[in-house]
């Protein structure tokens, strides 16, 4: 179908004017991205694809974070933390790198993925075709840059407000037919993550940020390709303070504790391998792949601060290493039919651990200067299975019916399985006009590595001890989903786009924060409906680019069934016997952006967010604020003296300074007030060679 596209730059002159032939190693590379598609298709889903040229056109550049790339999708609703939120879903998203599923980590508000690295990264929502399972409230599709198609380097600097200073470095070659891409970023800033007030200088609020990734590949004949990928990234954060509040509790002979000295603070490093092996033999593509993946994070409390106004001082660490293998295969065995069937088995290790300091509790439940600690720990070898088959087959013409099956198995905290079929429909109505229609079953397993300890009990008689005792098993979430697409292009310049989607759910899964740490717990609903619809304009031509995007959706659940734990006896009532809203539901969400190239080599861009407020109050009874934020950029591409390529820009960030609260405290599984950051001023330099 269409993509519905975000921003698109031109290339400069002097790149235009290029007219050799592609090497040899280009066209391999080409000829191995094109086979990828051949075996996993994305035939019947929603498809928004970002390539090299609008990330360079957005403000900030390469130099965006990977989550901000994706607020351009259609319906993408931003929330704290650096949380993405697409069709009502809390995370949810499948990220696949040339092709590979990688695995999760416990993301917090760290990206483990740099935008520089990305050639271009297509999103996939709604009815998804059977190859993609597990996380199926969005497909992050993202195909990295190589040495063949982008050779040479960059290397650049960039910084402004509240003391962000970004240094980065990226390359590509060829050799001895081989193809290598490598990048690295380090970025230090004032404000690591949103911060709970509105202050322009948030307090211990800082952040250190280091990824780096490599790309390796190798025809090793005319048909086969080896490929290794690697990527590791290291993200420390303080956690920001709140001044003038007064701590709830005396500890350590201490009944006063100014707040603006807390000094909690976040680690998180996530580490990822993948080995693929692609094939190609007549009508048939195949491709198998080994992956890794390693992520830890570990939340450190200030002992005394967390304690006296909290009444806990948990140290947590999260810890997962998974592994496991991947295959997937066409065979075009008639002109009218593509058979495609893959497997995946995936192991998961996985270690929690809470050391609590407490307060004990004297009989009138009134807290007693007599710090101790609790320490609840717990691991689990959690395996995941998956297989599918489909056939894309070709009805007539203009109509593509593309039917399968997919069965997954989870070993973990439960053992249960399902089968679920999946059909598309694709209909060229007219030869700008496409319609799609799909419905699919899905199996989504709770992420492992997000689940907690359960030794409730060991809190009892403390300032840790939970609002209940009851704590249920997190369940798979069982789900099907309708999706209704259409896309059509007016003329050469203009396309727009509808799409509508119902989703009915058992056991949904959403997380919440339930602590001071950063750290996600997953908990179930026992029913859920999620819908809503999307529209989309596109207008690209040679001197300006805009699109502009609107979503209305819902995303209502009743009856809490695991985690109950976390809250409090007329909450969990309240939920048991009536539709809420869930705590990243919001009604409304536009997206516009703008791109001009007024002169040559020189571009200018704006691009605007808004949202009509996520949700709060006693069981997400209420939401908040409306709000809307616009970003602006300037930039300049030209021959220095030294003959190399410079790149100089300019980026004001939240332009009109607007006091933007995406939460203030309340809500179900919401932990603390964020504000977007107000309005900075920032600046970069680059020079390629």
């Amino acid at each position: 179908m269409l993509a519905s596209t975000a921003l698109i730059a031109a290339a400069p002159a002097w790149a235009q004017d290029d007219t050799t032939a592609l090497p040899e190693l280009v066209v391999e590379a080409q000829r191995a991205a094109a086979a990828r598609e051949q075996i996993s298709p994305r035939l019947g889903a929603t498809v928004t694809t970002i390539d090299r040229d609008q990330i360079q056109a957005l403000p900030t550049g390469p130099g965006a974070s990977f989550t901000e790339l994706l607020y351009q999708v259609p319906g993408a609703v931003r929330d704290s933390f650096g949380e993405l939120h697409l069709r009502g879903e809390h995370r949810g998203l499948q990220y696949r790198l040339n092709g590979i599923t990688l695995p999760e980590g416990i993301q917090g508000f760290g990206s483990f993925l740099d935008a520089r690295a990305v050639r271009d990264v297509s999103v996939l929502r709604g009815a998804l075709p059977a190859q993609f399972g597990y996380r199926t409230g969005g497909v992050i599709d993202v195909n990295l840059r190589s040495g063949a198609m982008e050779p040479g380097g960059q290397v650049g600097v960039y910084g402004g407000s509240r003391g962000l200073l970004t240094t980065s470095m990226d390359y590509g070659l060829t050799a001895g037919g081989y193809d290598l891409f490598a990048s690295g970023t380090f970025l230090r800033t004032d404000q690591g993550i949103e911060p709970p007030t509105a202050s322009r200088s948030p307090l211990h609020n800082g952040s250190e940020q280091a990824r780096g990734l490599v790309s390796l590949s190798r025809a090793l004949d005319d048909n086969t390709r080896l490929s290794f990928i690697a990527g590791l990234s290291r993200n420390a954060f303080q956690i920001p303070n709140i001044a003038g509040r007064s701590p709830d509790f005396a500890a350590y002979g201490l009944t006063s504790y100014d707040s603006r000295n807390l000094r909690a603070s976040q680690l998180e490093t996530n580490g990822f391998g993948v080995l693929a092996l692609q094939h190609s033999q007549g009508q048939i593509d195949g491709q198998i792949a080994l992956f890794t993946r390693y992520s830890r994070t570990h939340y450190r409390p200030d002992q005394i601060g967390d304690l006296m106004y909290t009444g806990v001082a948990s140290n947590v660490t999260r810890e997962s290493m998974a592994g496991g293998l991947q295959g997937d295969g066409a065979w075009r065995l008639h002109p009218d039919h593509t058979l495609r069937v893959g497997f995946s088995v995936m192991a998961d290790r996985t270690r929690a651990s809470n050391r609590s300091t407490v307060l004990p509790l004297d009989s009138d439940g009134e807290a007693i200067d007599s710090p101790f600690s609790i320490t609840d720990r717990g691991s689990r070898l959690g395996w995941l299975y998956g297989a599918y088959i489909q056939d894309e087959w070709r009805l007539t013409e203009r109509l593509t019916l593309n039917a399968g099956l997919r069965f997954d198995y989870l070993d973990s905290y439960s053992r249960t399985g399902q089968v679920s079929p999946r059909i598309n429909l694709v209909w060229q109505a007219l030869e700008n006009t496409r319609v799609t229609l799909g419905y699919a079953r899905y199996f989504t397993p709770p992420a492992q590595e997000l689940i907690t300890p359960s030794g409730l009990a060991l809190f009892a008689g403390t300032t840790g001890a939970p609002q209940n005792y009851v704590s249920g098993t997190v369940r798979p979430e069982r789900s099907h989903y309708f999706n209704l697409g259409i896309d059509q292009r007016l003329n050469e310049n203009l396309s727009v786009g509808f799409g509508a989607y119902y989703k009915n759910v058992r056991d949904l899964l959403d997380l919440g924060q339930f602590g001071n740490a950063l750290v996600y717990t997953p908990f179930n609903y026992d029913r859920a409906q999620v819908y809503g619809v999307e529209f989309t304009a596109n207008w690209r031509s040679r001197f300006f680019d805009a699109f502009a995007n609107l979503a209305l959706a819902r995303a209502m659940a009743r009856g809490i069934r695991s985690g109950q734990f976390n809250f409090e006896a007329d909450e969990l009532a309240y939920i048991e016997n009536k539709y809420v809203r869930v705590d990243h539901d919001q009604l409304v969400t536009a997206s516009a952006g703008v791109v001009a190239r007024p002169w040559e080599g020189g571009r200018v861009a704006a691009t605007m967010l808004a949202g009509s407020g996520l949700r709060r109050g006693f069981a997400n009874t209420e939401r908040m604020d409306p709000y809307a934020t616009v970003n602006f950029s300037v930039a300049h591409e030209f021959r220095g003296p030294d003959g190399g390529r410079w790149t100089v820009r300019g980026d004001i960030l939240n332009l009109f300074d607007a006091r933007a609260q995406l939460r203030d405290g309340s809500g179900i599984g919401v932990g603390a007030p964020q504000f977007l950051p107000r309005r900075g001023f920032y600046a970069g330099l680059s020079r390629a060679f």
